[in-house]
C-alpha cells in the first residue's frame, strides 16, 4: 500500500501515538469518563428498542399515514393470550377468574384499558379453549419494557389460579423476552481468549485485546442505546452491533499489539516502538475499519430506513473500536511496557529483528513507517532472517523482514499453490460454486413469531393463537379507502362495495367492521388473512387486495405484514444499486491504495466470491433446511428480506481486511525481488499465522450468535461466520495465490507505468546482523 510518511493520517496517527506515551493516564481517564457518562445515562433513561418498520413513499405506508390521520393512534396494544386443554373459558368460575384478572392488569400503571375474553368481540375461539385479554397501553412500543410485560403477566395469578394458561401477546411478549441471557457473547468471548493466549503466549498479552474490544463496545453499545430515544432503532441493531464489535475490536488490538511486541523483542524502546506500531499497524486498522464503514454507507441507496439504522448503528460501533485501538489501546500498552509479556503460559522463541533495518531507505509500500507490513505470526514472533527462496528465479530470493521458510505450513502451502496455480485454482473454484450453488434460489420473505424458537413467549402466544382463531390472526391487514366525496355515514355504498369486494378476494377468511374516521374520509377494516404472516401466499393476497376497485375510493393495504411485503419488494429492486455502490467505492478505494487497477478489481471479485459461498450456505441452512435443528429452531424458515442486503455490505468490508493485509504484503515483497510468483509465496506466508489467528477469532465471535434465540440473529452470526472462514481459508490460501501466479505482471500494471519491474537491492547488513 502507498502510504508517505508525510501523508495526512501518518503524521496524524504519529502524534496521536507520541502523545498516548508521553500522557497515557489522561487517555486512561478520558475513555473511563466518556464510559460512565454512557453507561450512566443508559442506567438512568433505559435504552429503547422499537421494531416497528417504517417504510415512506410504500403503499402500505400511505395507509398507516391514513389511518392515523385523525391522531387517535396513540400507546400501544398487548395480548395476554389464555388457555385452556379441556373445558372451556366462558364457564362460570373460569369467566370469575378472568374477570379478576382483568382488573387486576387494568391497576397496572401504563394500562388503560383491558377488554376481557368475550366470544362476541371475536376474543374467544369457537371450541372455547383459547382466547385473550387486549391489553391498552398509554406508551409506544418502544417504551414497553420487559418490567411492564411482567408486571402484566403476574397481575393475571388469578387466572393460573384457576388452571388457565397466560402467556403474554404481542408487544408485551416482544418485551418478556428482552435483556436473555448472554450465553453466545460469553462463548465467544471464552473462545477468543484461548486463541489469544495460544498466540500471544502470556495472559496479560491476551487480556489487553479482550479489555480494549469490551471496553468500546461498552461505550459504542450505550450510545446506540440513548440514540433510541431520538430515533427508532430496532433490537436487531443492538445485538448486530454487538457481534461487530466483538470482531473487529479483538481483531484491530490484535494487529497492534503484535506489532509492538515485535518491535519490543527488536530491542526498539518502550515509546518508540508504540508510535512505529500506530504508524504502521495503527494506519493498517484504520484503513480497514474506514473500508466497513463505507461498505455500510452503501446501504443509503437502499432507501430502506430499518437498513439505514442498522448501518449507522454498525458504523458507530467500528469507528468507536478504531479509536479504541489508536488511543485506548497505546496508552494501556504505554502504562503496562514490559510489563504486557508477564504471565506467560509457555516458553517464548522470538528472532529479534535488526536494529538497523537493511530496507529502512527503501520507499514505504506498505502501511508502516518503515515501508513494511508488520510481520508477525500469531503464536510466534515475526524473524527477519529470510533464507532464499526455492525454485524463484533460479538462484531464490529473499525479501528482509519476512519470515518464511520450507519448514512453515504457509511456506509450503505457499509453494505448492503458486507451483501449479491452474489446479489449486480450479480445486478453489469448483469448492466455492459448490457452497455458493444453493443461493440460486434463494428468495427473499419475512419471518413471524412461528418461526422463533419453540418455548420462547413469542412462539407460544403465536402457535396458541394461530391453533385457536386460525394462522392469519397474527398477521392481520388493515385495508384503508380514501374516500372522495366524504362518507355521510355507516351506509354509504361505497363501503359495503368494499367490504364486498374483500370477503370475495381469496385467501381472505375474515373481515372486520369498516369504521369511519377523518370526517367520513377514510374508511378502515381489519382483514384476517387464511395464511400466516409468512406464508408466501399471504404476500399474494396483499397484492391481491391492493387491486379491489370502488368507485370513489382509493384502496390501500397495510398493517405489519403489508408493510414487511413492501419492503422485501423495495429491497429486491434496490439491491443492484447497492451492491453496485458497495463495490465501485470499494475497488476505488483498493486502487488509491495499491496503485494496481488489477489487483484492486480482483480483490472485489474474491470478496464476492466469499459473499457467495455465506448466501448458499444460509439458503441451504435456513431455507432448505439442512441441519437448521442444531441452530435451535424446529425447522426451515424464510430469508429475511432485508438481511442479504446487509449481509452483503457487511461482509464486503469485513472480507476486505485480511485481503488488504495480504495484498500489502505480497505488494512489498514484489518491490523488493520484482519476481511475481516470490512476491506471492513470501506474501501468503509472511501473513499466514497472524490473520489465521484474526480470522479464527471472528469466526468464533460470529458463530457463537447462532446460539441466539432470534432466527434474524442466527442468521447474520452463521452467514458472516461462514464468510470470514472461507475467506480466510479457500480464498486468501488457494485462489487468490493461484490467480495472482496466474496473472503474474499484470498484477501490478498501471497506466504509464513501465511493465518490468527492477528488483530493489537491499542494503549491506550491518555487521553481527543476521539478514538475507
Amino acid at each position: 500500500m502507498h502510504t508517505r510518511p508525510d501523508s495526512p493520517v501518518h503524521r496524524a496517527l504519529c502524534q496521536v501515538g507520541r502523545w498516548c506515551a508521553r500522557r497515557p493516564c489522561w487517555v486512561l481517564t478520558v475513555w473511563l469518563l466518556l464510559a460512565v457518562a454512557l453507561v450512566g445515562s443508559v442506567a438512568v433513561l433505559g435504552r429503547p428498542v422499537d421494531n416497528d418498520v417504517a417504510l415512506p413513499g410504500s403503499d402500505a405506508q400511505v395507509a398507516r399515514d391514513l389511518a392515523e390521520s385523525d391522531g387517535s393512534a396513540t400507546g400501544s396494544t398487548g395480548q395476554v393470550v389464555v388457555h385452556v386443554d379441556t373445558g372451556r373459558l366462558d364457564e362460570p368460575a373460569r369467566r370469575a377468574a378472568l374477570e379478576r384478572s382483568a382488573t387486576a392488569i387494568a391497576a397496572v400503571p401504563q394500562v388503560t384499558r383491558v377488554d376481557g375474553v368475550d366470544a362476541r368481540a371475536g376474543s374467544l375461539s369457537a371450541d372455547g379453549r383459547t382466547g385473550y385479554l387486549s391489553v391498552r397501553l398509554d406508551v409506544p412500543p418502544r417504551d414497553v419494557d420487559r418490567a411492564l410485560s411482567v408486571a402484566v403477566t403476574d397481575a393475571a395469578r388469578p387466572a393460573r389460579a384457576a388452571g388457565i394458561e397466560t402467556v403474554p401477546g404481542g408487544v408485551l411478549a416482544v418485551a418478556a423476552e428482552r435483556g436473555g441471557s448472554h450465553t453466545s457473547e460469553l462463548l465467544g468471548l471464552a473462545v477468543a481468549a484461548v486463541v489469544l493466549v495460544l498466540a500471544f503466549g502470556g495472559l496479560v498479552a491476551a487480556a489487553v485485546p479482550l479489555v480494549t474490544a469490551l471496553f468500546t463496545l461498552l461505550c459504542a453499545l450505550s450510545a446506540v442505546g440513548l440514540a433510541g430515544h431520538l430515533v427508532a432503532v430496532p433490537s436487531v441493531a443492538g445485538n448486530l452491533a454487538t457481534m461487530i464489535g466483538l470482531g473487529v475490536g479483538i481483531d484491530y488490538a490484535l494487529f497492534l499489539i503484535t506489532r509492538y511486541r515485535a518491535l519490543r523483542a527488536g530491542g526498539t524502546p518502550g515509546p518508540v516502538a508504540l508510535v512505529e506500531s500506530m504508524t504502521s499497524a495503527g494506519a493498517a486498522v484504520v484503513f480497514a475499519g474506514g473500508t466497513v464503514v463505507i461498505a455500510l454507507g452503501g446501504l443509503a441507496v437502499a432507501g430502506v430506513p430499518i437498513l439505514g439504522t442498522l448501518g449507522w448503528t454498525a458504523g458507530l460501533v467500528v469507528v468507536v473500536a478504531v479509536l479504541g485501538a489508536v488511543t485506548l489501546l497505546p496508552a494501556l500498552l504505554a502504562v503496562l511496557g514490559p510489563r504486557v509479556d508477564r504471565l506467560r503460559v509457555r516458553r517464548r522463541t522470538v528472532s529479534a529483528p535488526p536494529a538497523s533495518d537493511p530496507a529502512a531507505d527503501a520507499p514505504p509500500t506498505a502501511l508502516t513507517d518503515a515501508g513494511r507490513l508488520p510481520t508477525v505470526d500469531a503464536g510466534r514472533l515475526p524473524t527477519v532472517d529470510a533464507g532464499p527462496l526455492p525454485g524463484v528465479g533460479g538462484g531464490g530470493g529473499t525479501v528482509p523482514g519476512w519470515s518464511v521458510g520450507r519448514e512453515t505450513g504457509w511456506a509450503r502451502q505457499a509453494d505448492r499453490v503458486t507451483r501449479r496455480p491452474w489446479r489449486w485454482a480450479l480445486l478453489a473454484t469448483a469448492l466455492l460454486a459448490a457452497l455458493a450453488a444453493p443461493a440460486a434460489t434463494l428468495t427473499l420473505g419475512q419471518l413471524d413469531a412461528g418461526d422463533n424458537p419453540p418455548g420462547s413467549a413469542t412462539r407460544t402466544s403465536f402457535d396458541l393463537l394461530a391453533e385457536g382463531f386460525g394462522p392469519g390472526v397474527n398477521g392481520p391487514l388493515t385495508v384503508v379507502a380514501a374516500l372522495e366525496p366524504p362518507a355521510t355515514g355507516d351506509t354509504d355504498p361505497r363501503l359495503e362495495q368494499l367490504a364486498g369486494q374483500a370477503r370475495a378476494t381469496p385467501g381472505v377468511a375474515a373481515v372486520g367492521p369498516l369504521r369511519l374516521a377523518d370526517g367520513g374520509r377514510v374508511a378502515t377494516t381489519s382483514v384476517q388473512p387464511g395464511t400466516a404472516p409468512s406464508d408466501p401466499a399471504t404476500a399474494e393476497l396483499v397484492r391481491a387486495l391492493r387491486q379491489v376497485s370502488v368507485a370513489g375510493a382509493e384502496v390501500h393495504v397495510g398493517g405489519a405484514t403489508a408493510t414487511r411485503v413492501d419492503l422485501a419488494d423495495r429491497v429486491r429492486e434496490r439491491m443492484p444499486w447497492v451492491i453496485g455502490v458497495v463495490v465501485g467505492l470499494s475497488t476505488v478505494l483498493l486502487y488509491v491504495a495499491f496503485r494496481a487497477p488489477v489487483v484492486a478489481v480482483k480483490a472485489a471479485v474474491m470478496n464476492l466470491v466469499s459473499i457467495g459461498a455465506a448466501y448458499g450456505v444460509l439458503t441451504a441452512v435456513f431455507a432448505w433446511g439442512w441441519g437448521v435443528q442444531l441452530t435451535g429452531l424446529s425447522g426451515p424458515v424464510p430469508v429475511e428480506s432485508y438481511l442479504p442486503v446487509m449481509l452483503f455490505a457487511l461482509l464486503f468490508g469485513l472480507s476486505m481486511d485480511y485481503e488488504v493485509f495480504l495484498l500489502t504484503a505480497v505488494q512489498e515483497a514484489w518491490r523488493a525481488t520484482g519476481d511475481n510468483r516470490a512476491a506471492v509465496r513470501l506474501g501468503l506466508a509472511g501473513t499466514g499465522r497472524v490473520i489465521t489467528s484474526a480470522a479464527l477469532i471472528m469466526v468464533t465471535v460470529f458463530a457463537s450468535f447462532v446460539l441466539h434465540t432470534d432466527p434474524v440473529i442466527k442468521m447474520f452470526g452463521l452467514g458472516m461466520a461462514v464468510a470470514v472462514a472461507v475467506d480466510a481459508t479457500v480464498v486468501r490460501a488457494l485462489l487468490v495465490p493461484a490467480t495472482m501466479a496466474l496473472l503474474g505482471r499484470a498484477n501490478w500494471w498501471h497506466p504509464g507505468r513501465r511493465s518490468h519491474r527492477r528488483p530493489v537491492e537491499p542494503a549491506p547488513t550491518p555487521a553481527g546482523v543476521a539478514g538475507p
